[in-house]
This record gives C-alpha cells, sequence and structure tokens, in this order.
C-alpha cells in the first residue's frame, strides 16, 4: 500500500484497539464510537470505504456494498459467526468477506461451562437468596440442583467450541459426550470418547444439551416444541451459539411448565430484546452475549480482523476468508 493514497477503514464499532493500531499504520480509519447504527447512518458511515470491519449487529446487505462505493474490497467480521452478512451481495461483487475464528474458542467453551454449573447448582437463584435476606438457616432441601459428575451431555454442533467445551467436560466431569453435526468429529471421538447419534436420540439421552451451530436457514428454530418435548425433565438446555436456533417462546413455554429442568441463554432470538416472560422465570441462567468476553480473546479478535484487512488491500489473500460458495 506504500506510494498510493492511504485507504480508507470504516470500523462500524468500537473495537480493542490493538487492532485498529495495526491498521493506522498504513490507513485512514475512522471509527463509529456510538451504538448500533441504524441502516441509513451505515449506508452514509460506509462512504468511501476500502474496507469494512463490521461486528455482528451491523446487517451488510447490497444497499450497504452499493453505498460504500466500487472502490471496497473486503468485509471483515468482528466475530465468528457471519449471519449478519449477506454472502451472496459480497460474492456477487466479487469482495472478500472474513471472520474470526478460533480466537474466542477457549472463552466461549469456558462460559458455556460456567452457564453449566450456575445453571445445575442453581447459583443465581441462591445468589438473589441471600442478597435478599432470605436465608435463615440451614435446611436439608434448600436449593437442590442436579449433579453433573458422569452424566451426559449432548453437542449440537462439533466445531472448534462444541469440541472444546466437550473437552472440558469430559476430563473435568467425566460426562459422557454425544453429539449431532453433519460431520464426524474424530478429535472429539478418540479424545472425549464421544459419539456420533442423530438429533433426537441425543434430545431423548442427554442430561444436558449445548447449541454450538452457526445461524443458517437450516439452523433457525432447530430447537422447538417438539425437540423440546423429546428432552427429559431433569434435563438443562444452554445456548451460547445464536439465539434463533431456539424458539424462545416455545422454550418459555417449557421452562414455565417444568417440563425441563432449566435453561442458560447467553444470545436471544430477537436480541437485544429478551422477553419479560423470560426474564421472569427463576430456571433460566441469562448473560448478555458475553460469551467471548476476555480481554485476551476479544484483543485477538480485533488482531485478526485487521490483518484479514491489510492482507487484502496489499493484494494478498485474506487470512481468514469465509467461503460464500
Amino acid at each position: 500500500m506504500s506510494g498510493r493514497k492511504r485507504p480508507i477503514v470504516a470500523v462500524c464499532r468500537t473495537v480493542p484497539d490493538v487492532g485498529l493500531k495495526l491498521l493506522r499504520q498504513s490507513c485512514t480509519v475512522k471509527v463509529h464510537a456510538g451504538s448500533v447504527m441504524t441502516p441509513r447512518q451505515l449506508r452514509q458511515f460506509v462512504k468511501g470505504a476500502d474496507a469494512i470491519l463490521t461486528l455482528l449487529t451491523d446487517h451488510i446487505d447490497g444497499d450497504v456494498l452499493e453505498a460504500a462505493g466500487p472502490q471496497l474490497k473486503i468485509v471483515a467480521n468482528y466475530a465468528v459467526g457471519f449471519d449478519n452478512l449477506e454472502l451472496d451481495e459480497i460474492s456477487r461483487r466479487e469482495l472478500v468477506a472474513t471472520n474470526t475464528p478460533g480466537q474466542l474458542t477457549d472463552s466461549v467453551a469456558e462460559h458455556s461451562m460456567a452457564l453449566l454449573l450456575a445453571t445445575c447448582r442453581r447459583i443465581v437463584e441462591a445468589d438473589q437468596f441471600v442478597r435478599a435476606g432470605e436465608y435463615k438457616e440451614w435446611e436439608p432441601m434448600l436449593f437442590w440442583g442436579m449433579p453433573l459428575l458422569g452424566r451426559t451431555l449432548g453437542l449440537i454442533g462439533s466445531g472448534r467450541i462444541g469440541a472444546a467445551f466437550g473437552l472440558m467436560a469430559h476430563r473435568g466431569l467425566r460426562m459422557r459426550i454425544l453429539y449431532h453435526d453433519v460431520s464426524a468429529c474424530p478429535d472429539l471421538e478418540k479424545h472425549a470418547g464421544a459419539t456420533r447419534v442423530g438429533l433426537r436420540e441425543l434430545l431423548r439421552r442427554s442430561d444436558v444439551v449445548s447449541l454450538h451451530v452457526p445461524l443458517l436457514p437450516s439452523t433457525r428454530h432447530l430447537i422447538g416444541r417438539t425437540e423440546l418435548g423429546l428432552m427429559r425433565p431433569q434435563s438443562v438446555l444452554i445456548n451460547t451459539a445464536r439465539g434463533p436456533v431456539v424458539d424462545e417462546a416455545a422454550l418459555t413455554e417449557a421452562l414455565m411448565e417444568r417440563r425441563i429442568f432449566a435453561a442458560a441463554l447467553d444470545v436471544f432470538e430477537h436480541e437485544p430484546t429478551v422477553a419479560a416472560a423470560l426474564r421472569r422465570l427463576p430456571n433460566v441462567v441469562l448473560t448478555p452475549h458475553i460469551a467471548s468476553a476476555t480481554r485476551e480473546a476479544r484483543e485477538q479478535m480485533s488482531i485478526m480482523a485487521a490483518r484479514n484487512i491489510l492482507a487484502v488491500l496489499s493484494g494478498k489473500p485474506a487470512v481468514n476468508p469465509i467461503r460464500t460458495t
């Protein structure tokens, strides 16, 4: 990029500065420091950009790409998932789309484990009970939870994050691992003794069901009323994937009727809105999409997004291209 006009990088929200520093060495970087932009604001913001660094809250469609202009070369998503990108439009314009896989694997797997323990041992309920001054004396049957040692964990999705969580659960809690995926995961089978099964079998046999799939047309409402009906009355559902993978109305109904023991959600169907009925339930743990929220993970995501942009603007292949075909 030396000897030419400095390319413009439009960063749609504030991200960790380590990646921006890399970009500023050879690019003009403009950062939207406010909250999520409206579609109109987004189209205005990206005008003239050679690269757009997007977040999962930015819906990148043909109108946004058209507004950026013909000089646009890359859309770098600051996330592993990319359901916010209209990949057909990106491909049609022969642009590059990238994401940040691998950098948040351990952080999301750890958060899944935290949700698992908090939910099964009713940590949030018990914490609120103590803070409210309700704890008067030790009681033999106070806040009975669900034991996990040796129980069965069913993973729906066995990519990097799902496999990492499965290994944690197997090694730390000696949990038996079932998984459902379109392809086999030999490493999970080898190191955790995991068994690949159909979705219905997984739901019937698992004490804990944890979701680790991308949001695609085929996975929207993957877990609905029928699937929840297959789960055990003492089972737990965990979602750190994408909110619309679960039919929240059906889940709320199942929790209210105690047809499953509990749920833990880091993502929501209509994010950031969380249904009032869901928020009122005691047998659900809710966190605000923070599964990857460690300094290390978020900084590495920023660096990876920057490196993808710098590579493409220099005429090199992207480090982490999203395959659009």
